[in-house]
């Protein structure tokens, strides 16, 4: 008789191997983790880890003190994502500036911050560009638009990242990757293939339903029996191998890669993006001269060692205590991507 395939819960729960460590990049699937209850059926040789994968995350403290200044000292009109608003600056949050008077504006896409610009020509605006790949050429769409109507009152304070130095950043740190399948619908394959050839970095691209996690987990765990790196793209109804070829022409057409610092990772070389010369009038540090910032964030905080998967938030003696999402002292109990607040909603 045919022996019966095992479903992928059951490949989970009956892993009798080595130790495995895997890192979930991005914080949708940290709290989807949660929010399932995944971790529960994981045995106890199998660690779930999270990792930096969350944009307002591993934004510096440096950048939040940039965007106060500009409100406060520049008077500029400063167009944001709602969840950037209260992440603790090394003085104030942007919602602090915005008490002080200051002009904070949430936006749902970057064209509106355009769109305020035009409508508001005695204005100078500037967009709070935060993200990875996934949301970087919504930022240069609106510096193509601004100048394509001779906008001379928007710029934008970049923040984008690229998720692969991340990776090399954090070799080790795992056995294997979740990869953000949001970040590879743009990405594509290409990379992550690369990284499991020549890097001997492991992963799979996985999806965010109860079904396309436990599926990728599954492969995590079959695949690491071999004892070789691998790469595997779980997530093929919306990651297709050459991911979004306009996304990332857009992309390379506007800016170009540089260092950039990541909060808790330091300065990665090349993992970031800024504009490129033919755009430089839309770049706001070189606009408003702002002028090299050392942010300092608060000592009790441990968010950068929780997103190298070093510590749990529970580790943290401020968490759930001096830190929760209403009063904040970090950037990983913020955002809705973080990994403190995932533990706070589910765990605490």
């Amino acid at each position: 008789m045919e022996e019966k395939k095992k479903t992928a819960k059951e490949i989970i729960e009956s892993y009798d191997g080595p130790k495995l460590r895997i890192m979930e990049v991005c914080g949708t699937h940290t709290h989807e983790i949660f929010r399932l209850g995944i971790r529960k059926i994981l045995p106890e040789n199998i660690e779930l880890i999270s990792g930096p994968g969350c944009p307002v995350c591993v934004t510096p403290v440096s950048f939040i003190d940039e965007a106060v200044m500009l409100a406060l000292e520049k008077q500029a009109a400063v167009c944001t994502f709602g969840d950037l608003i209260r992440v603790p600056g090394t003085k104030m949050s942007l919602g602090g500036a915005r008490a002080e008077g200051g002009q904070v504006k949430i936006v749902y896409t970057p064209l509106d911050a355009v769109d305020y610009a035009a409508a508001h020509p005695e204005e100078q605006v500037v967009f709070l560009a935060v993200g990875f790949e996934t949301t970087t050429p919504g930022a240069c769409l609106a510096v193509k638009k601004a100048k394509e109507q001779g906008l001379a009152n928007f710029s934008i304070l970049t923040a984008n990242k690229t998720m692969p130095n991340a990776y090399h950043a954090l070799k080790g740190s795992a056995d294997a990757f979740l990869y953000p399948g949001h970040v590879n619908a743009i990405t594509g394959e290409e990379e992550c293939r690369r990284l499991a050839l020549e890097e001997g970095i492991s992963g799979v691209i996985a999806g965010f339903t109860a079904k396309e996690i436990l599926t990728a987990l599954a492969v995590i765990i079959e695949k690491s029996r071999t004892g070789k790196s691998f790469f595997v793209n779980c997530y093929p109804r919306v990651v297709r191998p050459e991911g979004n070829p306009a996304g990332r022409e857009l992309m390379k057409e506007v800016m170009e890669e540089c260092d950039t610092e990541w909060r808790g990772l330091g300065v990665i070389p090349m993992s970031g993006m800024r504009l490129k010369a033919a755009y430089r009038d839309y770049d706001a540090r070189i606009k408003f001269a702002l002028p090299k910032i050392e942010g300092r964030a608060n000592p009790a905080c441990r968010c950068g060692e929780v997103l190298q998967g070093k510590c749990l938030p529970s580790d943290c003696k401020v968490f759930g205590k001096g830190c929760t999402p209403q009063h904040p002292v970090g950037a990983c109990m913020v955002s809705n991507e973080g990994t403190c607040s995932a533990y706070y909603q589910y765990q605490l």
